[in-house]
């Protein structure tokens, strides 16, 4: 199928992820006044800025949700089973089990004990928290189901709520960790019911007005590359706060790089997979695999930063997951792609 969402940018996407995230290690070292003054900006936890940026990536994507396809999910269970079976039976535990085996069995010697701990706790906070804002990204960039992939995220939202604290003081062994309630509600309301508000508005006023042919073939398309334009922007900020601590710990990032880069392809692979066997249509299966293999990156750093601190190492795993997570995401989109044939259609 032609790369008709991304055209010129997905030729080239990797390429200009890595530019932004050079850039915005270099506007972080080089000009300090940049970050220091959006971190102004900031409401429980949650960057304004970044916020906005990633409003305006997933906007796009919901102007194409028709909500009788949310209405209609529920008639397709299997994607959704996958989904949960994997985001909260399967990959918390993998994340743990993948970090501690390489960072304090097979990186013993290049790591102290307890720092390797740290780096553990930050990987089980990114395994425990599926992603609630990228994945819009992901989807739409796969050609995932707008409407299904909301059902999906709608739901992980509610049982982050309920499982996330069990479930890191079950790996952790803590007892006290304190979740952001505050952090959870705003990007929830930021990323999920703002936008998707704003798109039911915006679809069904011009289908009304215009009809339903000129809504799909003129206006959506003059959001072509706004999703990719709004990822590069977002990459700047994030890693322009980021830049000391990543140009520090060179070693260390690379070695808490490489069992959060298995595991995301080991969770990927699993769901996509699953939903292969089960025979679900490709525009379910995509955001299936893909909502499992990212992260909220978001939470994860706000509670690794209430429990362990800023500099701690379990901090900056978190950061390190926010490094890998864009290349690798990338690679997994294009390889949902390059399988739709192998999956029956909606």
């Amino acid at each position: 199928m032609a790369e008709k969402h991304i055209g010129f940018f997905a030729r080239y996407l990797s390429l200009w992820v890595a530019l932004c995230i050079g850039a915005g290690v270099a506007v972080g070292i080089l000009l300090p006044s940049v970050p220091d003054t959006l971190s102004r900006f900031e409401y429980a936890n949650v960057s304004i800025p970044v916020a906005l940026l990633i409003w305006l990536m997933i906007y796009p994507m919901m102007l194409k949700v028709d909500f009788k396809s949310i209405v209609n999910a529920g008639r397709k269970p299997k994607g959704l089973m996958i989904t949960l079976v994997i985001n909260w039976m399967v990959k918390p535990f993998t994340m743990y089990l993948i970090a501690r085996l390489f960072l304090k069995v097979i990186f013993k010697s290049f790591i102290p004990d307890n720092m390797a701990s740290e780096y553990v706790a930050g990987a089980v906070l990114l395994g425990a928290a599926p992603c609630t804002a990228m994945v819009f990204v992901w989807s739409y960039l796969s050609d995932g189901d707008p409407g299904y992939t909301v059902v999906q995220v709608a739901v992980n939202d509610l049982i982050i709520l309920i499982a996330f604290v069990p479930i890191v003081a079950l790996l952790l062994g803590v007892s006290d960790v304190f979740v952001p309630l505050d952090t959870l509600f705003m990007s929830v309301v930021l990323f999920v019911v703002i936008p998707l508000a704003a798109g039911f508005i915006t679809r069904n006023t011009l289908i009304r007005k215009r009809g339903r042919q000129w809504f799909d073939q003129v206006f959506c398309r003059k959001f072509n590359g706004i999703t990719e334009i709004g990822l590069l922007l977002t990459l700047v900020i994030i890693f322009s706060f980021q830049g000391e601590i990543i140009l520090a710990n060179p070693v260390a990032i690379l070695l808490i790089a490489i069992p959060l880069i298995i595991q995301t392809y080991f969770i990927f692979f699993l769901g996509f997979g699953w939903s292969r066997l089960w025979k679900v249509p490709y525009g379910v299966a995509a955001p299936s695999g893909l909502i499992g293999a990212s992260n909220f990156f978001e939470l994860a750093v706000a509670v690794s930063i209430s429990l362990f601190g800023l500099s701690s190492g379990a901090t900056l795993a978190t950061v390190v997951g926010v490094l890998v997570e864009v290349p690798v995401m990338l690679s997994l989109v294009r390889i949902a792609r390059k399988s739709r044939a192998s999956f029956p259609s909606l």
